[in-house]
């Protein structure tokens, strides 16, 4: 069994307790998690995990097409279905969602459609990713859902001309009526565009800063501005409540930045292809790694001198309705998490072990995906104190 961590308890953040002011606050608020075991056998890409009633894990492995169930306890895993597009079947699993009633939603990015679980694991039914909504087509690609079923989903369209715009909207999708309700807007990242001959090729501006966004079970939205670095919460009543700007130190992007972004787009992108036949017969396609294509050159890319102060699609609402956000630091250091409450206040800060990210919650568990030198993925459970 490989592991990143051979201590029995580690804590992440400073511990002292000292008078209540703005420059201790993180002090207060430090995080301990303690190693509460970890599965032996690696994963191509874990984009998320859903812990199962008893305890087990189940996880949706993209890149090596694989639905598992695992046993962290016992270091066992089940595989569920497999790979193809009829019934049981999928392509690309990409991430697992609890629903009511001990169900599950599995996205499956390689077949472009949503399937049901059943608690017993038995594939239900099965609906396109492509949705109308009213006036057009959404990609209903859910970034998470909440305990009534509801999914939550970035719907980006078209600006006049064709352009991309710079501004996008978080959607709740409702599985029963099939109706869609905008919740709130975000700052989309900057964009280039080439191509020639008929061709028309959109990129994104490396560390473009842009809003990043997260659901509580509730129901609640956080909305993470890149503007001032505040957290705006959208409550399911429409209510909106707003934390002040929070300061940041910036980080420098050098090679080993320009690096890690690289990596990071080639490993996490989605890529989306279109046809169009002469009968007008359309169809689509999407799957997870390489982002549409080859990461840009690092001297012809229009980096900016300094990165942004958290990380896109990093930020995640925990069990108790903390929010948790990822900050940009210096490549190869620990990932940093800044903590805000319900009112967007920050609570504290602590970090990651190197090369992990969050991919999930318990019951009083987080678990996390360390990523090791040669590209692998590790799962590894944490209790939360």
């Amino acid at each position: 069994m490989r592991r990143l961590l051979a201590c029995a308890c580690c804590t992440f953040g400073v511990g002292v307790l000292l008078p209540a002011t703005a420059s201790t606050i993180a002090a207060q608020q430090a995080v301990t998690l303690i190693p509460a075991g970890s599965y032996a056998e690696s994963f191509g890409y874990m984009n998320g995990v859903r812990e199962l009633p008893d305890g087990r894990v189940m996880v949706a492995d993209a890149l090596g097409q694989v639905l598992v169930v695992v046993d962290l306890n016992r270091g066992t895993a089940d595989t569920l279905g497999r790979v193809g597009s009829g019934p049981k079947e999928y392509r690309q699993p990409d991430v697992v969602y609890a629903l009511p009633g001990d169900s599950t939603l599995l996205l499956d990015l390689g077949n472009a459609r949503l399937t049901v679980l059943g608690p017993d694991f038995a594939f239900g039914a099965t609906f396109s990713v492509t949705q109308s909504d009213g006036e057009g087509m959404a990609f209903v690609l859910p970034r998470s859902v909440d305990r009534e079923g509801h999914a939550y989903y970035l719907q980006q369209g078209v600006a006049p001309g064709g352009a991309r715009p710079d501004s996008g909207t978080v959607m709740r999708f409702e599985r029963g009526s099939g109706q869609s309700t905008p919740i709130g807007k975000v700052k989309l990242p900057e964009t280039t565009e080439s191509g020639g001959q008929g061709r028309r090729m959109i990129a994104m501006r490396p560390l473009s800063p842009r809003d990043d966004w997260a659901v509580a079970a509730d129901g609640r939205v956080a909305f993470v501005r890149a503007a001032d670095y505040s957290v705006q919460w959208v409550e399911p009543d429409g209510r909106v409540v707003s934390g002040p700007p929070n300061a940041f130190k910036p980080v420098r992007v050098g090679e080993a930045e320009r690096e890690e972004w690289q990596s990071d787009m080639s490993r996490s992108g989605v890529s989306v292809s279109m046809t169009a036949t002469s009968d007008g017969t359309r169809s689509m396609s999407m799957r997870r790694g390489g982002g549409g294509g080859p990461p840009p050159d690092a001297s012809a890319a229009d980096w900016p001198d300094v990165a942004p102060a958290f990380r896109y699609g990093r930020s995640v609402v925990t069990p108790t309705g903390d929010l948790w956000v990822e900050r940009y630091v210096p490549a190869g250091e620990p990932p940093l998490i800044d903590v805000f409450d319900g009112a967007g206040r920050k609570r504290g800060e602590f970090t990651l072990p190197v090369g992990c990210r969050v991919v999930g919650f318990g019951r009083g568990t987080v678990y996390l995906s360390r990523i090791d030198a040669d590209d692998l993925q590790w799962l590894e459970r944490y209790r939360i104190q």
